[in-house]
């Protein structure tokens, strides 16, 4: 099976329209039999996106520090969840068992685990897909500065090729079967 780390907030912010889209994006996952891999909370939009995943019988991966596990509070009803000690171990592992990565809407932690991600596919540290879901304009401000750092010359063009953006989740699910068509998922159940 295919996984895609999800990065998002475990608030669930202000416009119920992320809520929603997180909703949807957890059954896009679970129908086209990918499984969710993210920061194993059961808050938020990433703990809308888990149920949605669970609800429609898809395979959800958690990984969450012992620290966090009193903040966030760890989503038990998870396939897998796996409790570290770290951030860092938190987001290697994510890294590592990702075939892909999905930004949704979320707060600080969401732009550091994006800017990292987008860092490492720079340095060529992997080559796996990574899709901004701007949302309602949620990261135009991002975008934005990506281009403002580019016109500053700290960086070229080509790396905004480093990931795509999408602005609805059809465009996303579109994005998702291109980059793992339903064969792949199939064949890699056999």
């Amino acid at each position: 099976m295919k996984k895609l780390c999800v990065f998002t907030g475990a608030a669930t912010g202000s416009d119920p329209r992320f809520a929603e889209a997180a909703h949807q994006l957890g059954q896009i996952l679970a129908s086209r039999n990918l499984g969710l891999v993210y920061g194993g909370g059961k808050s938020g939009l990433m703990g809308k996106i888990a149920d949605a995943v669970i609800a429609a019988d898809g395979h959800a991966t958690g990984i969450i520090p012992k620290f966090l596990d009193n903040v966030e509070i760890a989503h038990r009803g998870l396939n897998d969840l796996h409790t570290i000690d770290t951030m860092h171990e938190r987001k290697n592992m994510m890294y590592e068992i990702a075939d892909g990565f999905i930004i949704m809407p979320g707060g600080l932690g969401t732009l550091d685990e994006t800017m990292e991600i987008i860092t490492w596919r720079q340095l060529g540290l992997h080559r796996k897909p990574i899709i901004i879901a701007n949302l309602h304009g949620y990261w135009d401000h991002m975008l934005l500065l990506f281009q403002n750092i580019i016109d500053e010359g700290f960086m070229h063009h080509g790396h905004t090729g480093h990931f795509e953006h999408v602005d609805d989740m059809d465009t996303l699910a579109d994005k998702l079967d291109a980059y793992f068509p339903a064969s792949d998922a199939a064949a890699s159940q056999i």
